[in-house]
């Protein structure tokens, strides 16, 4: 059985290519496609109408690509990174778009954060840890009464290690080499276990899915053989 990659693999692949964030066409051309289903699915998780109310933390923010449209909303926006680089080019894109966000360096598995929050989002970060069901106990206590954890990551089925895996970043070059590695991807169902066992109620759970035909990207209740969202509310 191949090994899992260490944390220390995980962070030099991503300080290497920190300065492509923000480039439409860079190595997270992929992340800058599908921003806008990924916005519009946190959306429908939340009252709207209260956004501008709202305290969210983006755990594992990257270049702040999250988090920059839902600080144009209105909220209040903090982004933790565990790569320094990250970090600082998320910084430096915030001030260039006068938005005021958030960001701090910390290690994600291991951070302590005092302050509580409405929404928390772990997007296309469980799959890159090392104990993702520890971080998933812990912050717990960084949430609100009723608050919300919105996840995104990839199913652990062989048509996804073959397309998010080979096809993605050895054919169609969507996301760098070496970006993930099959044996920290995470069923559904291997999720939801953890989540219900620390005391959150699932409330939704969407695949992503994309179209060749229309080179489209569209959201499923019901197929989620690739990528997938979740929902869970602290009960």
């Amino acid at each position: 059985m191949n090994k899992k990659k260490s944390k220390k693999q995980e962070y030099n692949n991503f300080s290497l290519i920190a300065e492509e964030w923000w480039k439409q066409d860079g190595k997270f051309k992929i992340l800058h496609k599908i921003l806008p289903i990924r916005i519009d699915y946190i959306l429908s998780k939340i009252d709207y109408n209260k956004i501008k109310s709202l305290e969210i933390l983006d755990l594992g923010c990257g270049g702040g690509l999250t988090c920059e449209p839902l600080a144009r909303l209105g909220a209040s926006v903090t982004g933790v990174d565990f790569v320094e680089e990250n970090i600082k080019v998320a910084k430096k894109h915030a001030i260039q778009s006068n938005l005021n966000i958030n960001y701090f360096h910390n290690d994600i598995e291991s951070i302590v954060i005092k302050k509580k929050y409405d929404l928390i989002l772990i997007l296309e970060v469980l799959e890159h840890l090392d104990n993702w069901k520890l971080l998933i106990k812990n912050i717990k206590k960084n949430l609100k009464p009723k608050g919300k954890v919105v996840f995104s990551t990839i199913n652990k089925t062989q048509l996804a290690k073959i397309t998010s895996i080979f096809i993605a970043e050895n054919i169609l070059n969507w996301v760098p080499k070496n970006t993930h590695d099959y044996n920290k991807l995470i069923k559904p169902e291997d999720l939801t276990k953890v989540l219900k066992k620390n005391n959150f109620k699932i409330k939704n759970i969407e695949g992503m899915n994309f179209n060749p035909l229309t080179q489209e990207w569209n959201l499923s209740k019901n197929f989620y053989p690739i990528n997938y969202f979740c929902t869970a509310e602290l009960i």
